[in-house]
């Protein structure tokens, strides 16, 4: 339940309250070990979603009783399994406190670690912390040993957090523009297969084309930065 919840990025403790009021499906056990999967990860990010949207708790479960015992309604939801499921290929990290110290050295200071846990990268879950990814966790690490302040490298997370929001609404607003308007008669009748397609096949476009326009811009900028220093040694030397 505390990988889930770290996944989920929220409290082992809301998990535990959704299972209570039954908008969670049960877990599969084996023993006295419970196994939680992409489906359950998949519901709490649609809960998410309609919390966001103004749903009470109490309409989700409506909601979620009649996904189980009618098509109609679970169809909706069940877009969880497409639009819901992340997009990103992240494994959540859980660490000890001294094993952070492993990574960032004196960088791991209060400061910092609060810094993180505002900005979303890391969640405490009793007395370990997790981290939200496992290669931005080793990424950061070795940026901070390269002689990159992990104060530095937290800020520039925040910048690139909000930059990347904007990119990524520029993509939604194309889907939502160009695909889901068209989609709308299917969804509304509780067909999903057409825009689970569509997105699946979206999601490895998107990312090839930010990769793309990223590298391409760092070309740009090395350059620019490059030429700087040239004409810059060159009129120290004049």
């Amino acid at each position: 339940m505390a990988e889930l919840a770290a996944a989920a990025g929220i409290p082992v403790r809301t998990v535990r309250f959704y299972r209570e009021r039954r908008l969670l499906p049960p877990p599969r056990r084996d023993g006295r070990i419970a196994w939680y999967n992409d489906h359950h990860l998949a519901r709490l990010r649609a809960i998410a979603g309609l919390l966001s949207r103004g749903h009470t708790l109490g309409g989700i479960a409506e909601l979620t009783a009649a996904w189980e015992s009618g098509r109609g309604v679970g169809e909706l939801l069940g877009l969880d399994s497409a639009i819901a499921t992340p997009w990103s290929e992240e494994t959540p990290v859980r660490l000890a406190p001294e094993e952070l110290a492993d990574h960032y050295g004196d960088h791991a200071t209060a400061e910092n670690l609060a810094t993180a846990l505002e900005i979303g990268y890391l969640a405490v879950d009793g007395d370990d912390v997790v981290h939200i990814s496992r290669r931005l966790l080793e990424a950061s690490a070795a940026l901070v040993q390269e002689g990159i302040p992990l104060a530095s490298v937290l800020a520039a997370s925040r910048t690139m957090r909000s930059g990347l929001d904007s990119l990524a609404e520029v993509f939604v607003e194309l889907a939502h523009t160009h695909i889901l308007a068209e989609a709308e008669a299917d969804l509304k009748a509780g067909d999903t297969t057409a825009i689970m397609d569509v997105v699946a096949r979206l999601r490895p476009l998107v990312k090839t084309v930010v990769e793309a326009e990223l590298a391409l811009a760092m070309d740009r900028r090395m350059r620019e930065e490059i030429d700087k220093a040239v004409r810059g040694g060159a009129a120290d030397r004049l």
